[in-house]
């Protein structure tokens, strides 16, 4: 399932319980650091002289569909403008999002430059796709985007949770196969039935597919060799050896991307900016006893040079002895605007669904 934020989750949510979680006086609540992060971005537009937004994700947070909400509402109050430059800090998520977010970024903006001073993984990669120019600093790195995804018919691990599965675990335990049973007519997927469901592996074939669509749909944006986007898409899609590949500056220019070196004060700026985010998105556990805590971390920011965005969590979890998973009580999270009034931080619920 997914959580409030579009995020995959593999914990219910559940109504009704008869197990109650102790409340504790007072909830750890991450810091709203908005006054310290506009100053930042204000020094970094002044910088680079052209109109600069935030995209950040936590570890537990991801690209998610309401994303793009959150974007149309920080772009629609900035107007159209002829070049824009995006700061991507993210792990990845939906790649379906990312492509929405690139066509968003397109309607507002006539030039798009990604900054990527640290990770810019899978789906978010898939959005740096979508710029002009990438620029990256010393500890910058883009990842492949080959899907593994989680089917309802998945094997399950030792925690009773379900097993990500990628076409390239598939493709190698294929090829190991024919390598050593060679001249043998068996089917080899008679063996793999017995473990990955046949429905799973068709789930994943097709999701193969559809990564390597975003992928050349979202660099048609602004490249015209079809022939190099389906190159890049086919590189990044097939030819690593771990989704988490680190793909550098060198790497990035290797494979036919607009990636250059990220200017140094930038680079600077960005990674104080991110340690801003880094205290806001740190974990805001509140533990009432061994089965039940509550969660009131910050896990997506976006950002401009008027408002700040977040979705945070505000939920209590339970474990479920006898089925061995936590599952999700008392859930208010929710996506928030953050503004500066008159020096003060004034917060309100933003209204996605």
């Amino acid at each position: 399932m997914a959580n409030a934020s579009g995020a995959p989750d593999t914990r219910e949510a559940v109504s009704e319980t008869n197990s109650k979680p102790k409340r504790a006086s007072e909830l750890v609540r991450p810091p709203i650091l908005l006054a310290e992060t506009q100053a930042i971005v204000r020094r970094i537009e002044a910088r680079i002289g052209e109109t600069f937004l935030v995209y950040w994700n936590s570890p537990g947070g991801s690209v998610c569909q309401n994303d793009v909400v959150g974007f149309y509402e920080l772009l629609r109050g900035i107007g159209k403008q002829d070049r824009v430059t995006l700061f991507i800090k993210s792990d990845g998520g939906d790649g379906t999002a990312s492509l929405r977010i690139v066509h968003l970024l397109r309607q507002f903006a006539a030039h798009i430059t990604v900054v990527v001073p640290l990770a810019c993984l899978s789906a978010a990669t898939m959005i740096a796709l979508g710029a002009d120019e990438i620029r990256m600093g010393p500890l910058a790195h883009l990842s492949a985007v080959d899907t593994a995804l989680t089917h309802d018919l998945s094997p399950i691990d030792k925690d009773n949770l379900r097993v990500r599965v990628s076409p390239d675990e598939l493709n190698r335990i294929l090829a190991l196969w024919r390598q050593e049973t060679r001249g043998e007519t068996v089917n080899p997927y008679e063996n793999i039935f017995k473990y990955v469901h046949p429905l799973v592996i068709g789930a994943v074939d097709r999701a193969s597919s559809l990564s390597m669509r975003l992928c050349t749909e979202i660099l048609s944006y602004h490249m015209k060799d079809a022939e190099k986007a389906r190159a890049i898409s086919h590189t990044l899609n097939a030819e690593y050896p771990s989704h988490v590949y680190p793909i550098t500056l060198r790497e990035a220019q290797r494979i036919g991307l607009n990636a250059r070196e990220l200017d140094p004060e930038l680079n600077d700026l960005l990674i104080e900016l991110n340690e801003m985010y880094s205290e806001m998105g740190q974990k805001a556990i509140t533990d009432f006893d061994e089965q039940n805590y509550h969660d009131n971390g910050i896990l997506n920011i976006l950002e401009c040079r008027t408002s700040q965005i977040f979705y945070q969590n505000d939920t209590d979890w339970h474990y479920m002895m006898n089925e061995r998973r936590w599952i999700r009580l008392n859930d208010n999270s929710s996506w928030r605007k953050a503004e500066l009034v008159n020096g003060e931080v004034v917060q309100s619920v933003f209204h996605i669904r």
